[in-house]
């Protein structure tokens, strides 16, 4: 036994936990700095120390390219099934069901038309925070939708992305939306419109491996991590270490994979100058 204990305080001798310093700072995904949350928001979600681009929602992401109050989202309502009846530690079903009460949204791509600095565009963008921005079927209708609306309209299509990649609970038909996605783009290179990714931290698996490398223009946030599989894996399969900095969006401009690094106050203004251009 221990020559001492350590003894409780008392109800009375507890100090009282201030909720202003709750959520006040946070650390950072790159450099493991501790920063001030205000900062950070000030700075467009942006780490003040190492220039992280912290991830933001899709909301914030429309205030940030679209021109404020004109963007219409489509097909909003559309909802995954369970063809599957897929199980592991809880269905299918109650996981969507959870995820679609936590975001307010049905799945994880949001479409739609807005201006950008005046002119029409079709924005397609990722949500991560509906089961990590993974891909299955209703996303995959959702960006062929978006692409036959440009193919009508004549627009150029901008895509966000910030995924996990294809959506396992979905199997063999989350797999087929890497195809059924290319193909749609593919059409959009035969009518000559624009299509612009933009590659957020994270994105990864089938999504990387389809639309996402597509673009005519491929742009991404500093220090954003892009792959297929993750850097673990990869050590683990060829039995090799990895290069610093692997899989970030620095070491793939370097090796050819992207066109440019953007960063988030910027990228408005790029991607105006780069639909003008086209």
């Amino acid at each position: 036994m221990a020559w001492f204990k350590k003894q409780k305080p008392t109800g009375s001798e507890v100090p009282p936990r201030s909720k202003s310093s709750e959520g006040m700072w946070l650390k950072c995904n790159h450099c493991r700095e501790i920063v001030y949350r205000k900062e950070v928001d000030r700075n467009n979600k942006v780490c003040p120390k190492c220039d992280y681009h912290f991830p933001i929602s899709v909301t914030e992401r429309i205030a940030l390219l679209v021109d404020f109050g004109t963007f219409k989202e489509w097909d909003a309502e559309l909802s995954p099934q369970d063809p599957l009846n897929f199980h592991d530690t809880k269905s299918y079903k109650d996981r969507v069901k959870a995820q679609q009460e936590k975001t307010g949204r049905k799945d994880a791509l949001v479409i739609g038309e807005g201006l950008l600095e005046g002119r029409r565009v079709i924005f397609c963008l990722f949500d991560f925070s509906f089961m990590g921005g993974s891909m299955g079927s209703v996303v995959g209708e959702k960006f062929c939708r978006a692409i036959d609306r440009a193919l009508e309209m004549k627009l150029p299509v901008v895509l966000v992305t910030a995924s996990g990649g294809a959506r396992m609970q979905e199997g063999i038909l989350s797999l087929m939306q890497m195809a059924k996605t290319s193909t749609a783009v593919a059409k959009l290179g035969e009518a000559k419109l624009p299509f612009i990714s933009i590659l957020a931290d994270p994105t990864f698996g089938g999504v990387t491996a389809s639309i996402a490398m597509l673009g005519d223009v491929i742009i991404a946030e500093p220090k954003a991590l892009i792959g297929f599989a993750g850097p673990r894996v990869i050590e683990q399969t060829i039995k090799q270490q990895l290069p610093d900095q692997f899989q970030r969006a620095e070491f793939l401009l370097e090796h050819g994979m992207i066109d440019m690094i953007v960063e988030r106050k910027q990228l408005k203004d790029t991607l105006s100058t780069l639909v003008n251009h086209f």
